[in-house]
């Protein structure tokens, strides 16, 4: 199968809530995407307002598959997890091109609601 997508994206508004109001926590996923023929070996690295950059959360997406990954239960390298009730963003970049999509399901009020978007393809040069 023909690989699509790209190298590098970039999703600049994540948030993870520190409290839920119901039965089912907030979370948030990335979604990963691979039609290509090789495994994707990807890297999650979070940029904060106020800290410096958290690196090391390596994640794997097989070939021709799809895997979606909770940020609420990734950890990193080193035992670093997504800090709740602290904006961020998040730079995936991938060893083979595959597609990006975000996703954020906020319970911090009755009413649940699901926001999804689409990842910003990086032009990084090898993109």
């Amino acid at each position: 199968m023909k690989p699509y997508g790209g190298k590098v994206w970039l999703v600049p508004d994540a948030y993870f809530p520190e409290h839920s109001s119901g039965r089912f926590p907030s979370h948030e996923a990335v979604c990963l995407l691979n039609t290509g023929e090789r495994d994707a070996q990807v890297e999650l690295t979070l940029f904060f307002e106020d800290r410096e950059p958290v690196t090391g959360f390596p994640v794997e997406c097989p070939a021709v598959r799809t895997r979606h990954v909770r940020l609420d239960q990734l950890k990193s390298e080193d035992g670093q997890r997504v800090p709740p009730g602290v904006p961020y963003s998040i730079l995936v970049e991938s060893d083979v091109p595959i597609m990006v999509q975000y996703s954020r399901m906020d319970t911090t009020q009755p009413e649940m609601a699901l926001m999804t978007t689409m990842a910003y393809r990086g032009n990084s040069g090898d993109n």
